[in-house]
């Protein structure tokens, strides 16, 4: 190992298998970090590639003297590259990638600058999804100095983030390794976070691209076998007892797996779409866990559904299970534009929003839980507590894929018949939106959220900036429908006109005149 003044600053470790092209995105995004050149190093672990992935790599190793490549047998999984990786990087921070996933636009210096601005273990930057879900309410903003207990970090449990090297080598913080493979980034995640001083999260600029590939080619996108994959969250669940964190933190924890591992795969098309005997194993498995590992406490902390879910599962009631997805299948959000105008460079927009089940608004009721078409779906004794339904105003640029929640003003009233309908009322100002990078095209979206539903709906509304900074044009397709709708009727009609005129014409012409 070379002395301090040559160590890089930032090391990127990469795990590889027969990645192909797929690994070009994050190769091409490597030189757009904004650090200088020798400040940092790229460590690619490949995993006994089969295909050109070794040769591709030893030619990027010798074209650049700040890449290095580690061949190694075949594991099967990404956490023994990762590890051996981790062990040959020299860095004194460490951000663990995907040969699958890029890097945005000088990302790794501003994860950088933020982690030494704040003295931080853990710097989690905002992630750009493609064909797969990523954290929303964690980068609704910048946040320095956080924890499990007071901000939503459990809901970010994957390893792409930037660790301080000397952090995860004093708490020998590694990837487990051999059986159960799955979560392993959890079982590393949970640990990390519960020994941290300081994360910081770095919301205001994307840093990374996480993809899902279109081949389905991710080593772990194949089909989970349940029983392995619950024995691993037993294993996370494991980590956190032995900590012994405070009750918010554990509470924090368990929550975002009963939601995300567990709840939410018996839920709606998910449920649905899956293999039956598949979904009747999971559905074995979370009532299992659910009766062995959780406290009421932390299920009763869930929203109205989660509750649901979790009761029917934990008295096998799997054939109750499929009948409220095939219900909750066709739940979706609606919105409408009540008013909107542009200021100068401020956009403000009143958006109303509600719940349906088809055509049929959704109804709740005094309490504002869901009327459910399952007899006893509530647990006995246990009063459900709806709380937090609102909607939310998002901005979401079609060029990046970027996504930000606007300040909102919101109330939510109950109308006829149990319906509930949300209002909002939105501003922003495309001056300071982003930092000021406003230059694109964004589309407007509701997000409504109530008893355990967070759905989307496209408003009419799109705003377009010529440059950064600069005054937002916002189109209205209403409005545009409208005019067409007017250019239409005037094209038939002067159509229709002519034709009476001719008509009228020829008629009165003499018979010789118009033979």
């Amino acid at each position: 190992m070379s002395d301090d003044a040559d160590r890089p600053v930032v090391s990127v470790v990469v795990p590889t298998y027969n990645c192909g092209a797929n690994l070009d995105p994050l190769v091409a995004s490597l030189p757009r970090q904004g650090l200088p050149s020798g400040s940092y190093e790229v460590v690619f672990a490949d995993d006994g590639s089969t295909d050109g992935t070794p040769q591709r790599l030893d030619e990027l190793a010798a074209a650049d003297p700040h890449v290095r490549v580690l061949h190694l047998e075949h594991s099967g999984w990404p956490s023994h590259p990762r590890n051996r990786g981790l062990e040959q990087a020299r860095g004194e921070y460490v951000f663990f990638a995907d040969d699958d996933d890029w890097f945005g636009d000088e990302a790794l210096a501003r994860l950088h600058a933020c982690a030494r601005g704040h003295d931080a273990d853990i710097v989690i930057g905002r992630m750009i999804g493609h064909r797969r879900g990523v954290p929303r309410e964690l980068f609704r903003e910048n946040r320095f100095g956080v924890t499990l207990a007071n901000a939503p970090l459990a809901d970010s449990m994957t390893c792409h983030k930037l660790f301080r090297r000397s952090f995860l080598d004093r708490h020998g913080l590694r990837f487990p390794e051999g059986h159960p493979r799955r979560l392993e980034d959890h079982r590393l995640m949970a640990a990390a976070y519960l020994r941290a001083e300081r994360v910081c999260v770095l919301a205001d600029h994307p840093c990374y691209h996480h993809v899902r590939r279109v081949d389905a080619g991710n080593v772990t996108a194949t089909r989970m076998d349940p029983a392995e994959y619950y024995a691993a969250l037993r294993e996370a669940l494991d980590i956190v007892d032995a900590h012994r964190p405070p009750a918010a933190t554990r509470l924090r924890l368990q929550r975002r797996w009963l939601r995300k591992e567990m709840l939410s795969r018996l839920r709606g098309q998910v449920l649905l779409s899956a293999p039956e005997r598949w979904a009747d194993q999971v559905a074995g498995e979370v009532g299992r866990l659910v009766e062995d590992r959780f406290t009421p406490e932390a299920v009763a902390g869930l929203p109205p559904m989660f509750q649901v879910i979790a009761h029917l599962a934990a008295q096998g009631r799997v054939a109750d299970l499929r009948r409220l997805a095939e219900w909750e299948a066709s739940v979706q959000a609606y919105a409408s534009v009540g008013e909107w105008r542009v200021q100068g460079r401020t956009l403000n927009v009143t958006v109303s929003a509600d719940l349906r089940s088809g055509d049929e608004p959704l109804r709740f009721d005094d309490e504002g839980l869901p009327v459910l078409p399952v007899a006893d779906a509530a647990p006995a004794g246990v009063v459900m507590r709806a709380g937090g339904a609102r909607t939310d105003v998002v901005l979401r640029r079609r060029e990046s894929r970027e996504e930000f929640f606007l300040p909102v003003a919101a109330t939510t009233e109950r109308v006829e018949a149990g319906e509930v309908r949300h209002r909002s009322t939105a501003t922003v100002d495309f001056a300071a939106l982003n930092n000021g990078r406003t230059a694109g095209t964004w589309e407007v979206r509701a997000r409504v959220i109530q008893a355990g539903w967070a759905l989307d709906a496209r408003l009419p509304l799109v705003v377009r900036c010529a440059a950064d900074g600069g005054v937002p044009r916002v189109e209205d397709s209403r409005r545009l429908r409208s005019r067409l709708r007017r250019a239409v009727r005037r094209i038939r009609d002067r159509a229709l006109g002519r034709s009476a005129r001719s008509g009228s014409r020829s008629h009165d012409r003499p018979a010789a005149a118009r033979r």
